[in-house]
């Protein structure tokens, strides 16, 4: 890490999430923060009030400027954003989602500020989507960061692609060194071959033809389904297990704090997403853990795993092809657990904290570069 230039102050850069999670999900981001002060950045933050994201915020020692109600972006936080910004110094304004951008940019859209923002999966930015044109489309947005290059390849065909750039999401090993979560409690009985499925309900997250995926396994098998996230305890989920020949096998959580420890505690973890995917946080962290994956063809998750080596890949919209894949799993342990190390190889050497920070910093002081170059100068 390189220090800023002699002859100019640290960069004042404000960063701007609606993002709560866990606390697992917002660590990466953080730790990314406290990275970048050290390395000469000077960051604000304005995150959710009353979220792990803002606590873990206040923790770290970054200046949590102000939080975002959850009812209404716009009321509390926007009178700071154009007064703060202004008497702050603020160069930079990073958006870490469409929210953000809603909620700062009405705000600063006259102030001469470089606007960055991440993009973080595929999908629903068409032209003719007004909340596309307002946010990823924008042309007051300098720059969108995408997490994937499948992102960033379909938005460069909808903006200047000399505007989009791809920063690999940032994860470290150490993460993992929390005791994974006993899974008994959860009804899970010992010995059993245990399958993570983490991810916050919606239609495009493929759960359904998970749980269907029960139909394909060995008969007999002690294959147990942990599904840990918002929202999963829908009637159509509920419906789809109780037809399942394994339904006493499945195990419907719900939201955890907990859900990379659970994780940590099974044989596999599974993603059926059918489509607008990004690359999965909740499968880096399986990764990382040593648990290999089994993903769907979608987004960026393709870029996370080595078919065959570090997880496998298979078709969308297929319980059978899920179906096999875990059996396969099941049947060769020697096999998936070298998968497991591999996985966790390829997280250390491909999707590390560092590689994130070093590509921000270029980003970061590109743009500052370019904002002072059209921008009045300030001394006359």
């Amino acid at each position: 890490m390189t220090a800023p230039p002699p002859d100019r102050e640290p960069l004042r850069v404000l960063w701007i999430t609606s993002h709560t999670g866990t606390p697992d999900s917002v660590r990466p981001d953080v730790e990314l923060a406290r990275g970048l002060v050290a390395a000469g950045i000077d960051i604000r933050v304005i995150a959710p009030e009353d979220s792990h994201c803002a606590a873990a915020v206040e923790r770290a020692g970054l200046p949590l400027v102000a939080t975002l109600p959850r009812r209404s972006l716009k009321s509390g936080v926007g009178p700071w954003l154009r007064d703060g910004c202004q008497r702050e110094r603020i160069e930079l304004v990073h958006m870490f989602d469409r929210l953000a951008v809603a909620a700062a940019l009405p705000q600063l859209r006259e102030l001469p500020l470089a606007m960055l923002m991440r993009h973080d999966r595929t999908g629903g930015v068409q032209r003719w989507n007004p909340v596309a044109r307002l946010t990823q489309l924008n042309p007051r947005i300098d720059c969108v960061a995408c997490t994937s290059d499948a992102a960033r390849e379909e938005l460069a065909r909808r903006r200047d692609p000399a505007s989009v750039v791809t920063i690999h999401p940032g994860h470290e090993l150490a993460w993992c060194q929390a005791p994974p979560a006993s899974l008994e409690e959860f009804g899970v009985p010992r010995g059993a071959f245990p399958v993570a499925v983490v991810a916050n309900y919606r239609p495009r997250k493929g759960i359904e033809y998970v749980v269907e995926a029960a139909q394909w396994l060995p008969a007999g098998a002690p294959i147990h389904f942990l599904l840990v996230g918002a929202g999963l305890e829908n009637r159509t989920v509920l419906e789809r297990i109780a037809r399942s020949p394994l339904r006493r096998n499945f195990h419907v959580l719900g939201h955890r704090d907990d859900a990379a420890r659970i994780t940590a505690a099974c044989a596999v973890a599974v993603r059926g997403a059918l489509g607008r995917e990004g690359i999965p946080q909740t499968i880096i962290e399986s990764m990382a853990c040593g648990v290999p994956p089994v993903i769907t063809d979608v987004g960026g998750a393709r870029e996370l795993v080595a078919q065959g080596e570090s997880g496998i890949i298979v078709r969308r919209r297929s319980a059978r092809a899920i179906g096999e894949a875990l059996a396969w799993l099941y049947e060769h342990p020697a096999e998936r657990r070298a998968m497991g190390q591999a996985a966790r190889a390829r997280i250390a050497a491909h999707f590390t904290l560092q590689h994130a920070l070093e590509k921000h910093l270029v980003l970061y002081r590109a743009l500052s570069a370019r904002r002072d170059e059209t921008r009045p100068d300030e001394r006359l």
